[in-house]
């Protein structure tokens, strides 16, 4: 088979919203083909520079990567608002125009999701036997026991910018927006400084991507419980963990793989965000495409 990918812009509908994906195949390809969706993780967005879409694509992998609703290219008002229930409906969407592509085998669709995304492939393939396999990398599986990174002073003024947001998406007034990523002096979201090399590494990469947020989004994400339903995952699921992270400490994912039926783990010894650096993200990503290539070629 031909090395060579082809990339169509694909747009489809969910909860009155356009979407886009891209689709990747190979230029010579033939049959019906397994495909692995992908999301990004929390207010990323899916640029030509992303760099696990790149690397599973040069694995030789058949994917769409979905772009969540009112961020980066796809529709949605108000823009840069995470909206959790809505971004899982969207996956749902992106998986069910995947299977109905004539391209693409609808038994062999597999998810791929990473930090708030790897959180979204659990509840989606949760409600959905069909699902061929799931990859799950540093996925948010509850609130850590610890918060590190704010004195309580800053964390009660991020919790207070967040109330106050909230209040305003409820009387429809425009959101009150942070950066998504910086300093607790500035009130970021994310203050972890290797998020911040993450941040520097697609500001000059990804021009979509825009270094602020709603944080509303905060209360949603402290009541997200995907424990309780990973039991229902039918799927073979990969948990890849970073085995210094606090925003997903190991102590939860790990619970996450032990709790599914078909559960797996990888582990690495790097925090959240270095997950995303060149020369682990390599090790990482290998290890990924052989668990799909097992599930999905065979």
């Amino acid at each position: 088979m031909s090395e060579e990918i082809e990339r169509t812009k694909v747009t489809f509908e969910s909860g009155g919203v356009e979407l886009v994906c891209y689709l990747h195949l190979p230029a010579d390809a033939a049959g019906a083909l397994p495909c692995v969706v992908m999301g990004h993780g929390f207010s990323g967005t899916q640029g030509p520079a992303v760099p696990q879409r790149r690397a599973l694509r040069q694995g030789r992998s058949r994917g769409a990567d979905l772009r969540l609703p009112n961020f980066g290219e796809s529709g949605g008002e108000p823009r840069q608002v995470i909206d959790i229930e809505g971004q899982r409906a969207d996956w749902r969407s992106a998986v069910s125009s995947a299977r109905s592509r004539p391209e693409i085998d609808p038994d062999r669709v597999a998810l791929w999701g990473s930090s708030l995304g790897g959180t979204h492939t659990i509840f989606v393939a949760s409600g959905d036997p069909r699902v061929a396999a799931v990859v799950a990398q540093i996925p948010y599986a509850g609130l850590p026991k610890e918060r590190v990174g704010r004195t309580n002073r800053q964390a009660w003024r991020i919790t207070w910018v967040a109330l106050k947001d909230l209040l305003r998406g409820w009387l429809g007034l425009s959101p009150l927006y942070v950066p998504a990523v910086g300093t607790a002096e500035e009130g970021a979201v994310l203050v972890d400084p290797h998020a911040r090399e993450v941040t520097r590494s697609l500001s000059a990469d990804n021009s979509l991507w825009r270094n602020e947020v709603a944080p509303r989004v905060i209360f949603d994400i402290l009541r997200l419980k995907p424990l309780s339903v990973v039991e229902g995952v039918r799927a073979p699921l990969l948990v890849s963990i970073a085995e210094k992270d606090t925003e997903a400490p190991p102590y939860l994912t790990r619970r996450l793989a032990a709790l599914a039926p078909r559960g797996e783990v990888r582990s690495y010894p790097v925090t959240h965000y270095e997950m995303y650096r060149p020369e682990i993200r390599e090790r990482v990503l290998a290890d990924q495409l052989v668990f799909l290539k097992q599930h999905l070629l065979t």
